[in-house]
């Protein structure tokens, strides 16, 4: 019986944000497959239940409560690491020798406590932290936080270095990433996101508004949004449907002084897929360079026409299927062209999807690497 544990930073269900989306619909490929899982969680509060999604895909699960001590972000080791530390956990793990994967850097602050080779240990490399750090930096307002997120981006270009050559396996989400870890520890493989879509809707030709969707409590996130309602205060003709559960009041306002903007909730996954469905375009800015934003998958797996700009994805099979705008103004331009025309991209996507990035085709490559004995 092959089992694994899987060190998740945060508990990954629903399904609802990036790196969540990856170990949620990863652990389900895997578990398709016959790999039993022990799926441990960081949480800010542990949760009175498993949820019956969560529990028919692993053996077990347990959770870990996040330390809240502010002194902690004067640690020489990240913040967002040094709150993931259990002696628990530890306990948990030397229950048994099954491999582990931890999910991300921020998990992998244990691995000191662990004796060598009782574990085969291999890391999910979800950001460069540095880069993302660095990147939250720059895009946020607040100077209290700007320092914090500068903070940690130096922490973990430390972090990282002494960590990376740790594991046997690093599979990194993009080609940029890749690329960096193959340089500096040589153990880097290429896995791309687990996404949880099948197959490729079959849409009608037109659709009803463009759509700009994502978690509004990001700085990235925040400052897309508003260089997107600047945009469209400029193309009255356009509708632009704004999709966010956490939308601040000053992003309200700044909607609904736009006459052509609107603000609506996502609630559920099936929500979400039915303003795909019904959007012509979507409109997918990011400021960070971090490798294929899941959202991407999203929207060329659910809707029509995706208008990029150069950091949405790293991968030029993903880019092919796309409008890109290096700039605002050819975002602009991309907008104003795909408002008019018929969208017959369907059979192309969905050869080209199915065929290079199956959620089980990605599953069978990390079995095929950790089970290789």
């Amino acid at each position: 019986m092959k089992q694994l544990h899987i060190i998740s930073f945060n508990y990954p269900y629903p399904p609802s944000y990036g790196g969540i989306i990856d170990v949620y619909y990863k652990i389900r490929a895997l578990s398709d497959l016959g790999i039993k899982i022990h799926l441990h969680c960081f949480v800010d509060q542990i949760p009175l239940k498993v949820d019956p999604e969560v529990k028919e895909i692993t053996e077990n699960v347990f959770f870990y409560q996040k330390k809240k001590n502010p002194l902690l972000y004067f640690s020489g080791t990240p913040f967002a690491a040094t709150i993931r530390d259990s002696e628990v956990l530890l306990k948990n793990l030397e229950k048994d020798k099954a491999p582990i994967l931890f999910e991300g850097m921020q998990t992998a602050h244990i691995i000191r406590f662990l004796r060598d080779n009782d574990h085969k240990l291999y890391l999910r490399y979800h950001n460069n932290e540095t880069e993302y750090y660095k990147g939250l930096s720059l895009s946020e307002k607040n100077i209290f936080k700007k320092i914090v997120y500068s903070m940690e981006s130096l922490k973990y270009n430390g972090y990282q270095k002494k960590l990376l050559k740790k594991f046997e396996t690093v599979f990194c989400l993009s080609e940029k990433e890749y690329n960096e870890v193959e340089a500096y520890s040589e153990n880097a493989q290429l896995i791309h996101l687990f996404h949880g879509n099948q197959s490729v809707k079959q849409l009608d030709k037109r659709g009803k508004y463009f759509l700009f969707h994502g978690d509004l409590t990001t700085a990235d996130n925040k400052r897309a949004l508003i260089e997107s309602i600047d945009l469209f205060k400029t193309l009255p003709q356009y509708k632009l449907m704004v999709a966010s559960d956490r939308a601040s009041e000053d992003i309200k306002k700044r909607i609904s002084a736009v006459e052509n903007i609107s603000l609506t909730p996502i609630q559920t996954t099936e929500n979400l897929h039915q303003l795909l469905e019904n959007a012509q375009a979507n409109i997918l800015i990011s400021y960070q360079n971090s490798g294929t934003k899941v959202k991407l998958f999203n929207t060329l797996y659910n809707s029509r026409f995706v208008i990029i700009n150069g950091n949405i994805t790293d991968d030029p099979v993903l880019m092919n299927l796309c409008l890109f705008g290096r700039n605002m103004n050819e975002i602009r331009q991309q907008i104003i062209s795909s408002a008019e025309k018929d969208y017959l991209n369907t059979e192309k996507r969905k050869e080209i999807l199915e065929e290079t990035h199956s959620d089980k085709a990605k599953a069978e490559e990390i079995i095929k690497i950790i089970f290789k004995n």
